[in-house]
């Protein structure tokens, strides 16, 4: 079984940006497609970010932030990243990064019920 570890949160003015990562222990990466949802206090279900396939070779992004966010990974340092720039102030939550095992080295998945594992989470604060 894998565990996830979330860290970069912080607060930043608008426009400023983060890079958040989801560092895996336990196991190796390899295998896992992941994805970072971010959920704000009394709102359900989390909401879709990014995610992306174990390969790398495939990433999606919630309209929200396409354009401004970057995920990536590095399977060899079991880490996957987000990269946000221009953030604003609603992009203001606790953002999580989930992992689930498949097959297929190009899978990606963009609900958070597909997703086996998930981290702590980490805060990001955009102030206006």
């Amino acid at each position: 079984q894998v565990q996830l570890v979330e860290s970069g949160g912080g607060l930043v003015q608008a426009g400023g940006s983060l890079r958040l990562s989801c560092a895996a222990s336990g196991r190796t990466f390899r295998g896992y497609v992941v994805g970072w949802f971010r959920q704000t206090p009394g709102k359900r279900p989390r909401e879709f970010v990014a995610t992306i396939s174990w390969s790398g070779g495939r990433r999606y992004y919630g309209d929200s932030v396409k354009g401004r966010f970057t995920i990536s990974r590095d399977n060899a340092d079991n880490t996957v990243y987000l990269q946000m720039y221009g953030l604003k102030p609603e992009d203001t939550a606790v953002y999580y990064c989930g992992a689930k095992i498949h097959p297929d080295s190009d899978y990606v998945a963009w609900g958070s019920s597909e997703y086996n594992y998930w981290g702590q989470g980490t805060q990001v604060t955009v102030s206006s």
